[in-house]
């Protein structure tokens, strides 16, 4: 009884495997974290209105991968890998620096 119980339930789960991935969803995340480890990101925002006068903002970001000097190339290749389990069907764009 417990053999025939075990193989219903492999059977069962085996039928609620995850549907893959999307591999260009993938690659466009994965290339997002690669640009953010190339260097620093941020904005600034300058205006102006009539009920506050003049406002400034700004922000600057660093991913981990950037601070350990990890090759921004690898790191998108590591992240295709990882999410899919395969090598990336394309590759990454990245910006100039």
């Amino acid at each position: 009884m417990k053999f025939r119980l075990s193989i219903i339930s492999i059977a069962l789960l085996a039928g609620c495997a995850l549907p893959p991935p999307d591999p260009a969803l993938v690659a466009d995340q994965c290339e997002q974290r690669a640009r953010d480890a190339q260097g620093p990101t941020g904005e600034v925002t300058v205006g102006f209105n009539n009920r506050s006068g003049g406002f400034a903002d700004a922000s600057v970001g660093v991913t981990s991968d950037f601070l350990r000097g990890l090759d921004p190339i690898a790191v998108y290749e590591r992240c295709v890998f990882q999410r899919t389990g395969e090598l990336p069907i394309r590759p990454p764009v990245l910006r100039n620096r």
